[in-house]
This record gives structure tokens, sequence and C-alpha cells, in this order.
């Protein structure tokens, strides 16, 4: 099992929270095998959801011992979906 086909591209369908509607962002090879345009990752996608929410996807929380965790590890959100 697994991701092992598609892995290069993606699609997410992103309403609700203000999102502007009709937006495309990116774009595959001619193939729609790989991203060649605006490339993105799941990390750009939950920073999108945390900022809509209100979190910032740029803290740093801290495990019970003190040791620093990153939210999110490219807290990069979509601005093309923030509106």
């Amino acid at each position: 099992g697994g991701r092992d086909h598609w892995s290069n591209a993606m699609s997410v369908v992103f309403a609700g929270g203000g999102t502007p509607g009709g937006q495309v962002v990116g774009a595959t090879d001619k193939n729609g095998y790989a991203a060649m345009e605006r490339v993105l990752s799941p990390e750009n996608f939950v920073s999108t959801v945390y900022t809509k929410l209100g979190i910032n996807p740029n803290q740093i929380l801290r495990t019970p011992e003190g040791r620093p965790v990153h939210l999110v590890s490219d807290a990069t959100p979509i601005d093309e979906l923030l509106g």
C-alpha cells in the first residue's frame, strides 16, 4: 500500500472561512505527473488552515520535558487562499 502513485502532485478542495472562490494555485506538467509551478507542501496547507482558525503556525510548543517543537516545520500559508 501507500502513496507510490501520483506522489509528486496532489489536488485539494479548500472552501469556507472566507476563502476566495475559483482559485487554482500552481500547475503540473502536461501529463499531470509532477508539480511545476507554485509547488506547495502539506505544511503550507496546514499553515493556511491554522491561520484561518487564528492559530499562529509559527508558534513553538514545549514537550513536558521542555523540548521545543515547531507547530509546523514550514509555516508559510498559501496566500491565494487567505482572502
